[in-house]
């Protein structure tokens, strides 16, 4: 400690999925640091270095910490609280009466995700809005997880996490968990885990386009070509049938449809597939006998296989896959989670198809549009188009397809209002701006992320720091804005009167009471309340992850469906790919653009730390050395990057790191546009994947966006001596 009036408080992080504990020393009333909480059960003292965004964030000047509205300059004034709810409730209500209720469209960003008070009260206002224009990240990013989960095992949050603790064999497909710290798998210090897995004899298997950061770890890295994954995949499971692999084992007495997998893979013979994915039909081969041979096994598929033209089956052919080779629900395969609040009895099992986009038909799910819609669905000529926006802890101008024609639609709307605390490239088009305190100033539980760990497990955080007078929780604003918009009659107000009356803290004891681990509403029972919880500052460990099939499933039989109906529809179009009839590479001169992440960064909403920033430029495209001497260019040479949609400019990195025929680019940057109060991250602008992404292009089943695979044409710009071989680096160290 640094002093007397020092002390140190022990908190987790609320960045990115991993939940790390924290000990933060705070003196004077602010933060002097942040370390890795070595006692807790989970991260084990594991943190990244984003944990010091806290610290950053919680003393920002440019962080909003009361309202704002845009004034007819386009400069900001502050109002007060009241004035600001007021006018945001009568201005959409007013485009409500006048155009219908769908004419108010509501996006939620990731960051909602990571604030306790945002998801217990976010779904009530969106409910009183009534619209049918509702979109999120979610689609963007991890809906085919959910739409697989739905479709298979009956509800949306139903989602296998891979037990990484256990495991012997790993294959992981187009995720990088060493830098996200396991997306839809919370995993802290996973570097660490997966290097354990090593220690004890199992084997690491990465495929991906990129020899990223977790490849480096692997026994083996196969790259693959940008969208051939379900190729890739429905290859596996053919081999596992052809050869007599498949031992599903006890999963057999409640598996649905296991002959019509079998018939609809029959096609996919590794020589057929190979050209298509850039992977040899042996190695194929040899993956599938690994993975079904494996004392056990996990297939792990993410953002990489998620977010392209066949994003929704590749999901459902890596549950498959773990199925039919028996990995699904037994220790070290993928496994479902027993969180202390739990969830799947709180929020719906999810719908899809329900109702469609205006302009494409894109299908709904639990209520959400594809975000790859939002654009066109405000730009439509008719008088039903959307006329106003709520945007909830989102920038959806760098984190959706084609932003500038976002961007230029965002200028046209009537109303605009976002409960953000930064005038961002999104918000910058808003009309009032409804700031939160930050995340050291409220109370958090990780709601969501405890259904997606790779152990269970429990901790409370408290509001750690004073806000300043007259700053507001997230909660608190969307309770107000809720109040001032419901016209419903009485009885329906009073769910979420009484929520407001409770608020989080209570409805957190009554989730953590009413959960598996908890202590119900009898005086002295045993188990978990929050007060007990809160008295375990490092956490409480519940244990491994235990079987739970078939008693956890909510289809109706309570029986796993193997070839949902939309799936099994769907092969056909891949079947398609695979004869020829469809085209899957790029076209002659183009390169295939894919994403990445990266450790200091989670999407946009952190470039504005000064301790995240600093350093060489990180916005860079990778360029294989045969493409990079083809194109005449070489490390930190500039280039002109365009697509379909738009153009940027970025600097080279020439690597082995990528394989030919394909370039990456980290998303989340694209800071240079006029109106934004980032002053750090306006020093280091990059440039926007977003810019470059197509938003007609959409999984048809599904309507993610396809994010992966862009086809870009790479010009060298300016003068400059040519250089006949261009210098290579290799991947950077963590």
């Amino acid at each position: 400690m640094s002093g007397a009036s020092s002390s140190v408080h022990f908190r987790a992080c609320s960045l990115c999925e991993a939940m790390c504990g924290l000990a933060i020393e705070v003196e004077g009333g602010r933060v002097a640091a942040i370390r890795g909480d070595r006692d807790d059960p989970f991260s084990r003292g594991h943190i990244c270095p984003k944990a010091a965004a806290l610290q950053d964030l919680q003393d920002d000047p440019d962080r909003l910490r009361r309202p704002v509205r845009r004034t007819r300059g386009g400069s900001w004034e502050q109002v007060s609280w009241g004035a600001a709810l007021d006018e945001s409730a009568e201005r959409l209500r007013a485009v409500q009466r006048a155009r219908g209720r769908d004419a108010v469209a509501v996006y939620v960003g990731n960051p909602a995700v990571h604030s306790l008070g945002a998801m217990l009260f976010g779904g009530e206002l969106w409910r009183t809005l009534r619209t049918r224009n509702r979109f999120s990240a979610t689609s963007v990013d991890q809906l085919p997880h959910h739409l697989a989960a739905y479709l298979m095992y009956g509800h949306q949050l139903l989602l296998p996490v891979p037990d990484v603790e256990r495991t012997m064999y790993m294959l992981v497909l187009g995720a990088n968990p060493v830098v996200s710290n396991g997306s839809l798998m919370t995993a802290p210090g996973v570097k660490r885990r997966l290097q354990e897995l090593r220690d004890r004899g199992g084997k690491l298997v990465v495929v991906d386009p990129r020899h990223t950061e977790t490849a480096r770890l692997a026994d083996r890295h196969l790259f693959v070509r940008p969208g051939s994954d379900a190729l890739l995949l429905a290859a596996l499971v053919h081999v596992v049938f052809a050869e007599d692999l498949a031992r599903p084992g006890r999963l057999a007495a409640f598996t649905d449809s296991m002959d019509t997998v079998r018939r609809l893979v029959s096609e996919f013979h590794p020589d057929r597939v190979a050209e298509a994915t850039g992977i040899p039909a042996e190695a194929i081969r040899t993956l599938a006998r690994e993975l079904a041979g494996a004392e056990s096994a996990v297939c792990y598929g993410r953002l990489g296989v998620s977010v392209h033209g066949f994003g929704g089956l590749c999901q459902w052919l890596v549950n498959v896959l773990n199925i039919v080779t028996g990995n699904l629900d037994r220790p070290g395969g993928a496994m479902f989670t027993k969180p202390a609040v739990d969830l799947l009895r709180r929020v719906g099992r999810g719908r899809y198809g329900r109702h469609r986009s205006r302009v494409r038909a894109l299908p709904e799910f639990s209520g959400e549009l594809p975000a790859a819609a939002m654009a066109e669905e405000m730009l439509s000529p008719d008088e039903e188009r959307i006329r106003a926006l709520v945007t909830m802890a989102g920038n959806p101008v760098l984190s959706t397809p084609n932003g500038r024609r976002l961007e230029g639609a965002l200028e046209g709307l009537e109303v605009m209002v976002s409960v953000d605390f930064y005038v961002n490239e999104t918000t910058r088009h808003a009309h009032l701006i409804l700031p939160p305190t930050s995340p050291l100033e409220r109370d958090h539980y990780d709601l969501a992320f405890n259904v997606l760990a790779v152990r269970n497990t429990a901790r409370y955080s408290p509001q750690l720091l004073e806000p300043e007078q007259d700053c507001r929780h997230d909660w608190q604003i969307l309770a107000g804005l809720q109040r001032r918009l419901d016209q419903r009659p009485w009885r329906a107000r009073v769910g979420g009167r009484i929520a407001a009356m409770l608020g989080p803290r209570r409805l957190l004891d009554l989730g953590l009471r009413s959960g598996p681990y908890g202590a119900g509403y009898l005086p002295f029972a045993g188990g978990l309340t929050l007060s007990r919880l809160a008295r375990a500052e490092h956490g409480v460990d519940l244990g491994p992850l235990q079987p739970c099939l078939p008693d956890r499933l909510f289809t109706p039989a309570r029986r796993v469906e193997l070839a949902p109906e939309l799936f099994v529809a769907d092969m056909g179009r891949l079947s398609r790919v695979l004869d020829g009839s469809t085209a899957s590479r790029a076209a002659p001169g183009d390169l295939l653009l894919i994403g990445r992440r990266q450790l200091r960064s989670n999407n946009s909403w952190m470039h504005n730390c000064p301790r995240l920033l600093g350093g060489r430029e990180r916005c860079t495209l990778l360029v294989h050395p045969e493409d990079a001497a083809r194109l005449g260019v070489a490390t930190g040479d500039r280039v002109e990057v365009a697509s379909r949609v738009g153009r940027v400019v970025v600097p080279v990195e020439v690597t082995e790191d990528v394989m030919p025929g394909v370039v990456s680019l980290p998303h989340g940057w694209g800071h240079d546009r006029e109106g934004v109060r980032l002053a750090v991250a306006s020093q280091h602008p990059g440039a926007s994947l977003n810019d470059l992404t197509d938003d007609q292009r959409v999984d048809p089943t599904v309507g993610t966006a396809v994010l992966n695979g862009t086809p870009v044409q790479v010009v060298r710009i300016g003068e400059g001596r040519a250089r006949q071989v261009p210098r290579v680096t290799k991947l950077a160290k963590l």
